[in-house]
Parts: C-alpha cells; sequence; structure tokens
C-alpha cells in the first residue's frame, strides 16, 4: 500500500497552501511539482486549487481530496508500523511527526531524538519548533502528531500526558546595573526594563502566571522589547540593560562562562510543566507511545 508521489506531493502543497514552501520541504523544484499537481488536475478532471492573489486555496474538489489523501496517509502509516514491527519492534518503520515548543525543541529534544534514531533506524522523524499556541493549532490541524507543550489549555479535543518540569529565572547581562544587586525584591522588577518573549510563548504564559499570584500584571512592566523566541531573547539581553526571563536550561552555558546573571526575586519563583499532547483518540497510536518511552525512559 503506497500513496502515488503526486499525491505526497499535493498533500504538502495543500497542507502549506504554498508550491515554494511544498517545495523546500520535498526537496523538489516549484516546476515539477506544479507539473504533479496539473497531472492530478487532469486525471480528476477539476482543478484542485484556485489562485487568490499572491495566494491559493483549495477548491471544493481539492478539499475532499485533501481529506481522503490524509486518511490515506493514516491507513498507509499504520499497516507500514504494524508489519515492520511484526518480529521486533526495533524494526518499527514509519514517520513521526513531532511539534514542541522552543525550549523543549533547542535544548531537551535533541539527545533525545538521537537516541530515538539510534534505535528504530527505519522511522523518519520531523520537528516543528514553534511557540505553544502554534503547535497546539498544528496538533489539531494534523500537521503533527504529537507535540511537546508547556502548560495545559481547556480542550476536550487534546489528551495530556506529564513529561518534565523547567524553570524560568530572571537574567540580565554581566554589564547590567542590575548585575550589581545579589538580590531584588518582586516591587523591584516595575524599576527596571524588560524584555519580554511574544503572546502564544510558553515562558511567557508561565511568567504572566507567576507574576499574576503577586498581583503584578505584565502591562504593570516598562518593556519596550518584546522577541519572538529564546535565542533571540538571549542575545539580545547579553547586550543590553534590560531584565528579561528564561528558561534555565537555554542558559547554563551562559551562566557559566559569566556573559549572563541570574538575578534572584525574593520569594519568587517561576516553575512550569511540559506535557506531551496529542489528538483525542489518538493516544494508542504506537509509534507516539514508543517516542514517549523513549523520552521518559520506560522502554
Amino acid at each position: 500500500m503506497m500513496l502515488a508521489t503526486r499525491h505526497i506531493i499535493f498533500l504538502e502543497v495543500a497542507s502549506r497552501l504554498s508550491f515554494s514552501e511544498a517545495s523546500k520541504v520535498l526537496f523538489i523544484s516549484q516546476p515539477a511539482i506544479s507539473k504533479h499537481i496539473k497531472s492530478l488536475e487532469a486525471y480528476y478532471k477539476t482543478a484542485l486549487f484556485e489562485r487568490k492573489g499572491n495566494s491559493i486555496v483549495l477548491t471544493d474538489a481539492g478539499e475532499i481530496l485533501f481529506q481522503k489523501v490524509k486518511e490515506a496517509r493514516k491507513i498507509q502509516n499504520n499497516a507500514e508500523l504494524e508489519i515492520s514491527t511484526l518480529q521486533q519492534k526495533v524494526n518499527a518503520k514509519g514517520q513521526l511527526r513531532l511539534g514542541a515548543s522552543t525550549t523543549v525543541a533547542l535544548y531537551i529534544l535533541p539527545k533525545i531524538l538521537s537516541s530515538f534514531h539510534k534505535r528504530y533506524a527505519n522511522v523518519k522523524i520531523s520537528l516543528l519548533n514553534r511557540n505553544t499556541d502554534t503547535i497546539i493549532e498544528a496538533l489539531l490541524n494534523e500537521d503533527i502528531d504529537i507535540g511537546i507543550v508547556e502548560g495545559k489549555r481547556k480542550s476536550t479535543s487534546l489528551v495530556y500526558k506529564p513529561f518534565i518540569t523547567d524553570e524560568v529565572v530572571a537574567v540580565c547581562s554581566k554589564d547590567s546595573f542590575i548585575a550589581k544587586k545579589r538580590a531584588i525584591q518582586i516591587r523591584d522588577i516595575l524599576n527596571y526594563p524588560v524584555v519580554l518573549r511574544e503572546q502564544g510563548s510558553g515562558t511567557l504564559s508561565a511568567l504572566k502566571d507567576s507574576l499574576g499570584k503577586k498581583g503584578i500584571k505584565l502591562s504593570n512592566l516598562k518593556v519596550n522589547v518584546i522577541l519572538s523566541g529564546t535565542e533571540a531573547l538571549k542575545n539580545f539581553i547579553k547586550a543590553d540593560d534590560s531584565l528579561g526571563f528564561l528558561p534555565m536550561g537555554s542558559i547554563v552555558k551562559e551562566v557559566e562562562s559569566g556573559e549572563l546573571v541570574i538575578v534572584k526575586i525574593e520569594d519568587f519563583k517561576i516553575v512550569r510543566n511540559f506535557y506531551f499532547i496529542q489528538r483525542h483518540g489518538t493516544e494508542n497510536n504506537e509509534l507516539n507511545k514508543l517516542f514517549i518511552k523513549v523520552c521518559t525512559g520506560s522502554l
């Protein structure tokens, strides 16, 4: 049971609504992708995409085909996995489509993915690195099959399973005037310039919740800069006088080298929980279960 190449290409274009993005993912030229799509349209005797300005949308026929091809891919992946593991799980063959929030994707998953790949060499792995809200959206849209995010959202469509805990700490540059203070009070941060992560970030959400318990709103802070991504925020803090909040796991090297200084805030701690998330009804996916077992050291 194998999906035709043109159907696989159609699936990527339909998922991204972009010929150029599909070209990057599949390592195929845009003219080649257009040729396959035209071949499909000739076969079904109807247009599958409609151009609207500089973008494309699925036609009614394209939407029907998109849903059917997604279903066919699930059947193909499940069949491939079950047949490949008849003798031994180590022979598992399939595609593991992951999504993880920035902290996990950059600082936790690389070693785990390496271990998983060594154990299950026939499994193809893809990883989407975005903020928590985007990962949830990708999971619900079936662009990924399992995610790792910070905190829980109220949703009957998602199933959460605990993974790890992490701490977010206040940091500043070694050259910042704030670095000279051994410890500060929580209300002191209202007087300092602060740089934050973007909306949708799990780090920002954890900070907001912890400050709220102390009666402080994000709008009370002196925020002049908002940056997308942990690395961007970290590099900005190293070059600026601002106070920032970053996951402990993301600043180990910088603290050891002295580039960044952890600012102790009396009686204030930000601890957040990371969870595996899956769409309701997919918890028994064998590949997902193997991945979770490797992550948690239970395999």
